[in-house]
């Protein structure tokens, strides 16, 4: 815990504790900002270990938040609301629409009032099977058809925002698939990465999902949007610094197979490629994505990046690399 510097206005995070917000707070930290109040609920899990180390001045239960920003309104400056069930399997649609839609609408219906900037995690699962493609183009969000009730959720608040006219205030952002450190916690809705990595030391082998559309995409050959979550940070808190708004991808923007993920996870601990292909369990066939890839268009002419070529500092093996020897393997955290 830190105190307060009376110069610098509080940032308020929701969802800290967990994968890309913890991530968010060491990023600060990094910059020199700990006035940082973070909002989150541990439960039973080891949540609060990807918080050592790291500096802020409060630390709240998500129940708690709204008592807690009572006459608090002139001490902040803005929101990274993380907060959310993120499990795509979860089958309580109300649970989902508690927790991902009202509450997100309640937040930010406070920051709007008190001119804080508000910028909130939306899902590249609200894109459904790919199918309309993935442009972040506000034009197209009443057409988007989410698999699940997940995405679903995450959608239902894009879609009120626009309808409100504040969507160009806020900030949502759709991330792909992320990874990195700081995953432990999140069981079966971990990354691949993550979750290879057992078979990979134990066994020398990784099992992949068999192709539901052989004609287009071999056993393996699906594809999907990876993104270091370092860069994913970094990206995110760019939009501290600015007063852009609308809806933004956060991703590569371009395909990587699941074999090349498989093979450079190998390549990370030195063993031999080794793959297996099995067949997909069919309640995850239903909502099954084979290829994503996110449109970057929009994010790099609103930040003036050139030829649309954002300056990465991780590749996709690289980020693989650094996750596991610089922390999985250590069982460590960012």
């Amino acid at each position: 815990m830190q105190t307060k510097s009376e110069n610098k206005p509080l940032i308020v995070i929701t969802g800290a504790a967990g994968f890309i917000g913890s991530g968010i707070v060491r990023h600060l930290n990094d910059c020199g900002n700990s006035n940082l109040v973070l909002v989150d609920n541990i439960y039973k899990t080891d949540k609060w270990k990807n918080l050592l180390g790291k500096k802020y001045i409060d630390f709240l239960p998500v129940e708690g938040l709204f008592s807690w920003l009572e006459g608090r309104e002139s001490d902040i400056s803005a929101f990274i609301h993380l907060g959310a069930c993120s499990d795509t399997l979860e089958a309580d649609g109300d649970y989902l629409m508690e927790n991902n839609f009202r509450y997100t609408r309640r937040l930010a219906e406070y920051a709007l009032k008190h001119q804080h900037r508000f910028i909130y995690a939306s899902s590249a699962a609200t894109y459904g099977d790919g199918s309309l493609g993935f442009s972040d183009d506000h034009d197209l969000l009443d057409q988007l058809q989410p698999l699940n009730a997940y995405g679903f959720s995450k959608h239902v608040f894009d879609v009120w925002a626009k309808r409100q006219g504040v969507l160009d205030q806020l900030v949502g952002l759709k991330y792909f698939n992320i990874f990195g450190p700081n995953e432990q916690h999140k069981g079966r809705m971990a990354s691949m990465v993550y979750k290879m990595l057992p078979n990979v030391l134990n066994e020398g082998i990784v099992r992949l999902f068999k192709s539901t559309e052989p004609e287009k995409f071999a056993d393996g050959g699906q594809c999907r949007d990876f993104l270091y979550v370092k860069d994913a940070v970094k990206m995110t808190c760019n939009f501290l610094e600015n007063q852009i708004g609308g809806i933004f991808n956060i991703g590569q923007g371009q395909a990587t197979t699941w074999n090349t993920l498989a093979t450079a996870l190998f390549q990370a601990v030195d063993k031999k490629v080794n793959i297996e292909y099995i067949d997909m369990p069919s309640d995850l066939a239903k909502q099954y994505q084979n290829y994503t890839c996110a449109n970057m268009q929009k994010y790099c002419t609103m930040h003036g990046i050139a030829s649309f070529k954002i300056p990465f500092d991780y590749t996709v093996e690289s980020g693989v690399i650094d996750s596991v020897r610089s922390y999985l393997l250590k069982d460590e955290r960012w």
